[in-house]
């Protein structure tokens, strides 16, 4: 049976636990994982780009059929553009349910041949956010629980502590 390509999208600013949980867990499900960073002109991200181009390659480098790019634009066109058929999301809660929906029912519409595959994180995970991390770690908390190492220094040379 083939497996078809899937994208896991964010801004991944900074890449958690949750979302290492939720890689490793997609190239179990697929052949080939695409961790795509999402370029927001209108975002201020704390990392830059290949900041966390650099933080993800490392926390990622046990997983052989997981690879890191970019895009800019709408999903689901960067899914065409690479021939990706399914796009996974994380849920931490029913509150990200809805959103997540609202959002797969719209990809859905556009490019009804790409489907969405949720994936609910881990019990311990459930609470972890980049927000979260990111609150932590500018006051000079351990995220050590939260983050993978890298990230976890990386955080700490970015707040100067």
């Amino acid at each position: 049976m083939e497996h078809p390509i899937a994208v896991y999208a964010g801004s991944f600013d900074p890449p958690t636990l949750g979302h290492l949980d939720l890689m490793e867990r997609a190239a179990k499900l697929f052949d080939r994982v695409i961790i795509a960073i999402g370029r927001h002109p209108t975002r201020n991200p704390l990392f830059s780009f290949d900041e966390r181009l650099a933080l993800l390659a490392e926390v990622t480098k046990g997983i052989p059929n997981l690879t890191i790019d970019s895009f800019d634009g709408l999903l689901f066109q960067y899914c065409e553009k690479v021939g990706a058929r399914v796009i996974v999301r994380g849920l931490r809660a029913a509150t990200d349910f809805e959103y997540e929906l609202q959002i797969a029912h719209a990809n859905a519409d556009m490019a009804p041949h790409i489907d969405t595959v949720f994936l609910p994180t881990r019990t311990n995970y459930g609470f972890v956010s980049a927000s979260l991390v990111r609150e932590i770690a500018s006051h000079g908390g351990d995220v050590s629980h939260y983050a993978p190492p890298a990230v976890s220094e990386a955080l700490r040379k970015k707040f100067g502590r």
